[in-house]
């Protein structure tokens, strides 16, 4: 059920990075970006991986020249991603479309896709992810960087196997803007002339107001110091990936009074891993924690034109001391998480937009801070270039440039059982990572028969996973 670091170890040989420009000549022209987009908290790159299967029907092409080409067609729908990031008055971000062009990266792994699968290597934390997304020097900076970076990297035996690699700067999109953007590519490389959902920019919908107003209490963008002394050292971090299915699910949904058994299973287990991680750190009982609870715009309201791939994004904050979370119920928390999700409205992210006008950009709360994103929604995972769909699609490591342990991931998931549920990847240190599995395993190793009435509640479990 918990998967550690694995002992896989391979080498990939890489082509010399190149810059993959529009297939045709695109406006150079400024856009600029959102007040929700530049707001300091984005102002990182964040990695995703995708692997692909042998198919017998795309025998003979090749997925690094398939994929190069659709990059290159696909630029011109979406071409500020080939231009460069300017800061401007106020730390305000603007995209100058020079028509520069993505970095793209050929490889070939002397590794083949079982001994990925049989390592249990096909989820974070993946082994030699520096190899199979290169570090290209000097080329992770938000401002006069590439805003894409991608490699695609062929695996052996058996055809064409190949890993999708990409990283991009988080200002640009979410995850249901790069989302949209892999599946225009995957669209062009299957053949497409233009990409069913054509992209649309019109950022100034998510700008602050003249003037703006700030209309809530935004916790989860508070200025506070380590006044405790319990700030977490991150020199000697380990990552994790825990899957919870429907029986995990059911185990932790049961120790909820009866009241607060309709509530998401976002909710549930963003409660019950916000409460878990807190008693692992061993934090002081009077320092304030945060859940910064990430909603999308887009699944709430209907505000937004189809294809804007802007970042559409609110984090409201569930506020409490470590004390209160650890020594009280789930219940507690899930409450917390619950009130805290419903914080989001349209007012709200306005409000947010304009704290960032006043306030100049302002980054998150890092210390005593969690936040999950949840990317079940987003289909990373059914992004097809012709291969057919991914058997993992997701982030492969935490965003660069971000506090590690800040931001874990609700990712969907099959394990080799065949059972569906929901992967959560996670970053600790040492100590405190062992203490959260200990706890885990006392849960969880014993799994408990379902009777016959938590049928029902097993039914409603797996379809919300």
């Amino acid at each position: 059920m918990w998967s550690s670091s694995t002992s896989l170890v391979f080498k990939v040989e890489r082509c010399e990075p190149e810059f993959v420009v529009p297939a045709k000549p695109t406006p150079h022209e400024y856009k600029q970006l959102s007040d929700i987009d530049d707001q300091e908290s984005l102002r990182f790159q964040q990695p995703i991986i995708q692997f692909y299967e042998y198919n017998p029907s795309m025998e003979g092409r090749d997925p690094v020249k398939v994929i190069r080409e659709a990059v290159s067609k696909t630029l011109v729908f979406y071409y500020p991603f080939a231009g460069r990031i300017r800061e401007g008055f106020g730390r305000k971000l603007v995209v100058e479309c020079t028509g520069k062009g993505i970095l793209f990266i050929e490889g070939n792994a002397d590794v083949s896709l079982h001994q990925f699968q049989d390592s249990s290597s096909l989820q974070p934390p993946f082994p030699c992810i520096d190899q199979l997304l290169y570090h290209v020097p000097n080329s992770d900076g938000i401002l006069d960087s590439p805003l894409l970076l991608i490699q695609v990297t062929r695996l052996k035996y058996g055809g064409f196997i190949f890993i999708f690699a990409m990283r991009f700067n988080h200002t640009m999109c979410d995850g249901y803007g790069i989302a949209q953007f892999m599946t225009a590519i995957a669209e062009m490389a299957r053949g497409a002339h233009a990409p069913s959902v054509l992209p649309v920019w019109q950022r100034a919908l998510l700008n602050s107001r003249d003037p703006p107003v700030i209309t809530y209490l935004h916790h989860e963008y508070d200025q506070v110091g380590d006044s405790n002394g319990t700030k977490i050292s991150f020199t000697d971090i380990v990552q994790r990936s825990f899957f919870f299915g429907s029986t995990e699910i059911s185990t932790i949904l049961k120790t909820l009074p009866i009241h607060l058994r309709h509530c998401s299973s976002f909710e549930l287990l963003s409660a019950y891993i916000w409460r878990l991680r807190t008693i692992s750190l061993q934090l002081n009982p009077n320092e304030e924690v945060r859940f910064l609870c990430l909603v999308n715009l887009r699944f709430k309201f209907n505000s937004l034109p189809s294809g804007y791939y802007g970042n559409a994004l609110a984090s409201p904050a569930a506020l409490t001391t470590a004390g209160k979370l650890c020594q009280n119920p789930l219940s507690y928390a899930v409450e917390l998480v619950k009130k805290a999700k419903a914080e989001m409205t349209e007012e709200y992210i306005k409000s947010v937009a304009d704290l960032m006008a006043i306030r100049e950009r302002v980054h998150w709360t890092a210390i005593g801070s969690f936040l999950v994103s949840d990317l079940r929604k987003i289909g990373l995972g059914e992004v097809d270039f012709g291969w057919g769909k991914a058997i993992y699609g997701g982030p492969a490591m935490g965003g660069v440039g971000i506090v590690p342990d800040f931001i874990s991931f609700f990712i969907p998931f099959k394990n080799r059982e065949g059972e569906e549920g929901i992967l959560v990847p996670m970053c600790l240190p040492t100590h405190a990572m062992e203490r959260f599995v200990r706890k885990l395993d006392a849960i969880f190793k014993v799994k408990q028969p379902i009777g016959v009435e938590n049928r029902k509640l097993i039914t409603n479990i797996k379809s919300a996973l």
